[in-house]
């Protein structure tokens, strides 16, 4: 059972770390967030069931993302952030995606995560200019992630997607390349 912490109850972040998923070794750690209803209440896909689907997950979509990586504590996974880069005349345009275990909520990690891939995405991808977080409305933990992270909220869009059968507003955030 997750233990819930306080907001200022941080963890030491000289222990967390950012890098690829490793598909031999990170799946079981990856079904503890997939599978948690309280984490995938707010995420596009549904809650996982089986280790089977979280390794066809990884072998579909992780694998062959171009900025998809795990979020660490003690180089064990405990989340996962993403960059997904638009093509064409939206190629400077990037969304940034997070997904952290329950058990880390309010603990400081996913923000430390947000600016250390912030920190480097420009660099790493010089086509973008702009990455967009959309967030539910009703999801205000995540809001004030992207807020600490260095985001700006630029508004809501009223029923923008259908997540989970019903029609959503989404807070669309921006963090823009310094020129």
């Amino acid at each position: 059972m997750a233990t819930q912490h306080h907001q200022n109850d941080e963890l030491d972040h000289s222990n967390l770390s950012i890098r690829p998923l490793d598909p031999a070794t990170d799946v079981d750690d990856l079904m503890v967030w997939v599978s948690d209803d309280q984490v995938t209440q707010f995420c596009r896909w549904d809650t996982y069931t089986s280790r089977d689907q979280a390794i066809e997950y990884i072998n579909k979509f992780v694998l062959t993302h171009p900025y998809y990586r795990v979020i660490c504590l003690n180089n064990r996974a405990i989340g996962a952030i993403s960059v997904t880069c638009n093509t064409g005349n939206d190629k400077c345009r990037g969304e940034l995606g997070y997904v952290l275990a329950s058990e880390y909520w309010g603990r400081g990690v996913a923000t430390w995560a947000v600016k250390a891939v912030m920190f480097t995405i420009f660099e790493e991808r010089p086509e973008l200019e702009r990455v967009e977080a959309l967030v539910d409305v009703e999801n205000k933990g995540s809001q004030r992630v992207l807020e600490k992270g260095g985001f700006i909220k630029e508004g809501v869009l009223r029923k923008y997607c259908i997540q989970k059968g019903k029609t959503r507003d989404m807070v669309m955030f921006s963090f823009l390349k310094l020129v």
